[in-house]
């Protein structure tokens, strides 16, 4: 399986398609956003273009329309849980969600110090966050930490991750958004 990593997109939806239309190439059966996408339409314009599941957590940039998903949303909220709501094909996160993949856990969030948080609790294979627009790779005990960069290409250049649970090392491959067409 492979499952695109982002964060930071900012509103930048010309990055954001050139990010999914490589995802449709690669055959990517899902996605994860480590927040900041800003605004609803964004989410929308993900939804409308990605037809695999998104697993998304909220970033200090996403704006009142976006978070009014979250607090106007107790019709959607998945089996009673305060934890998530779906929106369209998105599982929507108010401060860090978690998934199973491939039979490793999966934590994801906005923030670099929850990521160590997370990764302390020796909970999950894998920790990815973003907010500081550098891609960043490290271990902390036995949890690989990833932030896949910026989509936007705020601070630094536009980047994203891939990462195929197929392959045994269990590698990502960073990719340059400007590099694509």
């Amino acid at each position: 399986m492979k499952i695109a990593i982002t964060s930071d997109v900012h509103n930048n939806e010309v990055n954001l398609k050139k990010v999914l239309t490589l995802c449709e190439k690669e055959k990517v059966e899902a996605l994860i956003c480590c927040g900041d996408l800003s605004s609803k339409e964004v989410l929308d314009f993900l939804n409308d273009n990605f037809s695999g599941k998104i697993y998304y957590t909220f970033g200090n940039a996403d704006y009142d329309e976006l978070r009014d998903l979250w607090t106007g949303s107790s019709k959607h909220r998945v089996s009673g849980s305060d934890e998530k709501i779906v929106y369209r094909n998105t599982y929507l996160y108010k401060d860090f969600g978690e998934a199973i993949v491939e039979g490793k856990v999966v934590g994801f969030v906005h923030y670099p110090d929850m990521a160590k948080s997370l990764a302390r609790t020796g909970k999950y294979d894998f920790v990815f966050y973003g907010h500081t627009h550098k891609p960043w790779e490290t271990m902390l005990g036995k949890c690989q930490l990833l932030n896949p960069g910026t989509t936007a290409g705020e601070i630094y250049p536009p980047t994203f991750a891939i990462w195929d649970t197929k392959k045994k090392d269990n590698a990502f491959q960073l990719i340059r958004i400007h590099d694509l067409k």
